[in-house]
């Protein structure tokens, strides 16, 4: 198994990048978050040309922003993400059963699917969410969830139970994210008028696969994927200083 240490640094910048996309997904954009963003260093080659390049949109528009930016981002988190119609193609809807069941619905099998997951994982929801358990940004948070717990069992030393907890997140993320997500990627670029939002899609995207690549490697390094393909092991590039 890759050496704890390493292991762990990886786990933990996968927490803070899962932790800061969700947050992005989850509401607007508040001044807070606003100036953690203008905080953060955005690595210009990480080996992923999505993640590139939504690093790269994202800097982009934070370094030319006028004085409504905040209005702007509201306005373009509702045009992109909640849209004025309900075909179900008037936006990037943030869930999943919208790209997943045959008439674009929200509420579908998929919800269902991800709310057995969560419970049987111990977790609920909090009272003051009100939207879809298959909101993205709840998807992303259940992966931070997993990653944290991975990481605490790498730290106790029960590398059995890391590798399981690392398995179920791979499991998540083909089964779920990576799954449906791209296409909901394709929407954001479809809908969103400013860099930020273009650029988050594009980052999630390439962050997603980069992040399954790790995991299939040391899951199948540590013979727990022995049907997996073979892959090239990626340096996950982690987001620095996101705030809570």
């Amino acid at each position: 198994m890759t050496a704890s240490s390493e292991l762990a640094q990886i786990l933990q910048g996968r927490m803070a990048t899962y932790q800061f996309l969700s947050r992005m997904f989850r509401v607007e954009v508040d001044d807070k978050l606003y100036h953690i963003l203008l905080s953060m260093r955005f690595p210009a080659h990480t080996g992923n040309d999505k993640v590139d390049e939504g690093y790269r949109l994202i800097a982009s528009y934070l370094s030319s922003t006028a004085d409504n930016v905040l209005l702007d981002l509201a306005r373009d988190y509702v045009r992109t993400f909640i849209g004025s119609g309900n075909s179900g193609f008037s936006a990037a809807y943030p869930y999943e059963s919208v790209y997943t069941s045959p008439k674009r619905l929200m509420m579908q099998d998929a919800r269902d699917e991800v709310l057995i997951l969560y419970r049987a994982a111990g977790l609920g929801k909090k009272e003051s969410w009100k939207e879809g358990e298959d909101h993205i940004a709840l998807e992303l948070e259940f992966e931070q969830i997993l990653a944290q717990r991975s990481l605490e069992a790498l730290e106790a030393g029960d590398t059995d139970a890391c590798l399981k907890l690392l398995l179920q997140q791979r499991n998540f993320l083909t089964d779920h994210l990576t799954n449906w997500f791209p296409m909901m990627a394709e929407d954001i670029a479809k809908f969103s008028q400013t860099d930020l939002y273009r650029g988050l899609g594009k980052l999630t995207s390439g962050w997603l696969e980069n992040d399954l690549e790790f995991l299939e490697s040391i899951l199948e390094e540590n013979g727990m994927l022995e049907d997996a393909p073979e892959r090239i092991t990626a340096q996950l590039p982690a987001i620095e200083e996101v705030g809570a």
